[in-house]
């Protein structure tokens, strides 16, 4: 596979595990009170707050569950990012914003250890 070159897809019986897999990650974070859905159902991410649970078709692809806030707190997190901030001592606001996706990362993934997934 050369430079820029789109991955083989896998085949169509691996995508369709896949994909009961990923419903599964979608059902049991429902069931433990987050919010989730598939973010590649209907053709794209959809952005909503909470769990976005999404296939990647290549052969090497797999599962993955991505955490997203809401706009207004990424918004004003990026926006301090973008007129420059001093790493050693970020505003509190870009910390929560770190924190807030570094706890839920870890609440996913222990989430869904517990409940027998490979992560």
């Amino acid at each position: 596979m050369g430079t820029g070159s789109i991955p083989p897809d896998a085949r169509p019986d691996v995508i369709a595990e896949r994909i009961k897999v990923a419903d599964a990650v979608v059902r049991e974070l429902l069931r433990t009170g987050l919010s989730a859905n598939r973010g590649d159902d209907d053709g794209g991410p959809r952005g909503e707050v909470g769990a976005e649970v999404h296939v990647e078709p290549f052969v090497a692809g797999a599962v993955y569950a991505d955490w997203h806030i809401t706009k207004e707190l990424q918004d004003s997190a990026l926006d301090l990012f973008e007129k420059g901030i001093d790493p050693a001592n970020p505003p509190p606001v870009f910390r929560h914003y770190g924190s807030v996706n570094k706890h839920m990362r870890d609440a996913l993934l222990g989430t869904l250890h517990s409940a027998g997934f490979e992560v």
